[in-house]
């Protein structure tokens, strides 16, 4: 008996193939499975062609583990291999006869061949040191028995076997110091193997499993069975029609399937045919997992090919806005490589991505629109990602993204919409004004929000850090510029009141000009303020860089080269402190000076900024207030 060497480029493509490929060794098994499936399905199909009388019922892979051997055997009754095949599909590697046969037939609904059987049993040497094949084809007298160790090539000899199929024989290698390959021959590995990839497969997935019972009679004794199991549940929710399924059905699979402890807000179960041929079972959870606004947090649905998971977490599946979402897409059509676990990201994968992208998005307006409560709980713990999404796009998601954001309204006492505050503008309206801060109670505090509220318009308050940078990006709004209550130029001011400002500020020039002075750069510039109306001080911004965006990223780490706000002093010209400024620059500038360094800390203090030296600033008070 002559050994073959295997019909590749050479002995090491096999070598890269059995050690490389695959990031899990325990896939061997969901390879060896799914082959099993695609010569059953084989068989199927030639019954349906033949009226040969074979149905589903009939068919069944067999799993046998001999421990003590250090054995596994993989069996189907599927359609099995003449001599010639076995030397086609086992001896050339990246041969398969499931995708030639795919190839070779219309599709029949209820036959689905997964495909690539060469490479996929491949993964078998990656935990045996020696396997063995023996098959017989449907409708032949003759079996055969293919075997080999690896690189060093295979044999095929005549063998017995009584019904056609395949058995594959697995002899596992012996534990090493970094490896435990003995485990893949214990009844609760092999059934989490199989629940974890094959849990779908259409055909029943059986072993014996051995289990413990109390002996009768014997208290606190137990007695070993052995009792025949299947593994699989084969038939996937997803595959189901809606009207089979309830609430709880989709929530318990959730709960299970996710590890959630909470059922999910929402549920989207979907069949899509076309360009991409896929279904979709997607859950919008009730709250963010506890690592899911860090670094380590994976996003990604579960990926599988007629029904058998070829990836845990496919995150090309979803985009960063909504990560959030958990679930699963099973094709039948995806383009794989020369290994299931790894997806070549091509034109379907992406087809599938943008389609899943607007059905989460219109679930999410549909429960935003239905189911008010709802949508406001999933904004609590998810809103913050949808404004990352607007903002680290820079602006390119706005469309998708920006009718699903809320804000708290300073008229409505809630959560808005985008599209409710611009529904309430007044008909000469030109902005929709914002004011930011660390919560709602500090925004309504601040001297710029009480000017615009007393003139009748409604503020959205941004409590977030992210949220004026998202504002920012999208600029507008339905046509309509976003605008800080703190940006130096309102223009909210009749004709006349502005005309009386300008006057009175040329009239105090140099008064202005010394406080700017004796605040050594701070600010740009100091002004009279008509938004003013009880506090005495208040600081506004101009340019790219605004008061809140300098509190974010003066925050940050490395924030010393940090770009800052360019201030403007804003003084109250009807509190009593602006007649004691005028007063002070005719009689006593150096005191002029102190005051000016306080009502700037001041009205830092108002806005939540931090002061350069709080000790200089006690000290002034202290010296002032002796005065």
């Amino acid at each position: 008996m002559s050994k073959k060497q295997f019909k590749a480029e050479s002995k090491r493509l096999l070598d890269l193939m059995i050690n490389s490929i695959y990031t899990h060794k325990e896939i061997f098994l969901r390879e060896l499975i799914s082959n099993a499936s695609d010569a059953m399905d084989k068989l199927y199909y030639k019954s349906l062609k033949e009226n040969i009388g074979l149905g589903r019922e009939d068919f069944e892979i067999r799993l046998t583990n001999d421990k003590d051997n250090g054995i596994l055997k993989i069996k189907d009754n599927g359609i099995g291999m003449t001599k010639e095949e076995l030397e086609n599909n086992l001896g050339v590697i990246a041969k398969s006869g499931s995708l030639a046969f795919k190839s070779d037939n219309e599709k029949v609904e209820d036959v689905d061949i997964i495909g690539q059987f060469g490479v996929g049993f491949y993964s078998a040497f990656m935990v045996a040191k020696k396997v063995t094949v023996i098959s017989k084809a449907y409708g032949s007298d003759e079996a055969y028995k293919w075997e080999s160790e690896g690189v060093d090539g295979y044999t095929i000899v005549p063998a017995e076997k009584d019904s056609h199929g395949t058995e594959i024989i697995l002899e596992i290698k012996d534990d090493t110091d970094d490896e435990k390959f003995q485990d893949y021959l214990l009844d609760y590995k092999i059934k989490n193997i199989v629940k974890k990839y094959s849990d779908y497969i259409r055909y029943p997935i059986k072993m014996l499993v051995t289990k413990s019972k109390p002996v009768e009679g014997k208290e606190g004794e137990f007695e070993d069975y052995t009792e025949d199991e299947t593994l699989n549940s084969m038939i996937p929710i997803w595959k189901k029609n809606k009207s089979e399924l309830t609430d709880d059905d989709y929530n318990n699979f959730y709960q299970d399937k996710f590890y959630d402890y909470e059922k999910p807000l929402a549920h989207i179960h979907s069949r899509t045919e076309g360009t991409a041929t896929y279904h979709a079972l997607l859950f919008i959870p009730a709250k963010a997992a506890y690592d899911y606004y860090t670094k380590s947090y994976e996003k990604g649905l579960q990926l599988y090919s007629s029904g058998v998971m070829i990836m845990d977490k496919c995150a090309d599946l979803l985009p960063d806005y909504f990560s959030f979402v958990k679930g699963l897409v099973d094709s039948e059509d995806l383009s794989l490589n020369i290994s299931r676990e790894m997806l070549q990201h091509d034109r379907q994968l992406k087809i599938i991505a943008k389609a899943l992208e607007r059905t989460i998005k219109n679930e999410l307006k549909k429960m935003l629109k239905n189911e008010r409560e709802k949508y406001e709980k999933f904004f609590k713990s998810f809103g913050l990602q949808l404004k990352y999404g607007v903002y680290e796009g820079f602006g390119a998601n706005k469309e998708l993204l920006e009718d699903l954001l809320l804000f708290y309204s300073s008229t409505e006492k809630k959560l808005v919409t985008l599209d409710e505050y611009r529904a309430r503008m007044k008909e000469d309206q030109k902005y929709i004004f914002f004011a930011s801060g660390s919560d709602v109670n500090a925004i309504d505090n601040l001297p710029q929000a009480e000017f615009v509220k007393e003139k009748g318009y409604e503020i959205l308050y941004l409590t977030e850090n992210v949220d004026e940078f998202t504002l920012q990006m999208m600029r507008e709004y339905d046509g309509k510029e976003f605008k800080s209550v703190s940006a130096g130029d309102l223009n909210l001011d009749s004709e006349e009141e502005k005309k009386k400002l300008e006057e009175e500020n040329k009239e105090n020039k140099d008064l202005f000009d010394y406080i700017k002075e004796s605040l050594d750069g701070k600010v740009t510039s100091v002004k009279l303020s008509s938004r003013l109306k009880t506090h005495p001080v208040c600081i506004t911004s101009e340019g790219n860089v605004s008061l809140e965006m300098e509190k974010v990223l003066s925050s940050m780490p490395n924030a010393d080269n940090a770009p800052k706000a360019e201030k403007i002093l804003e003084i109250n010209s009807e509190h009593p402190i602006y007649e004691k400024l005028k007063l002070l620059f005719d009689t006593d500038k150096e005191l002029l000076k102190d005051y000016s360094k306080i009502l700037y800390g001041q009205a830092l203090l108002i806005e939540g900024m931090a002061i350069d030296n709080p000790v200089e600033l006690s000290d002034l008070m202290s010296k002032v207030l002796s005065k």
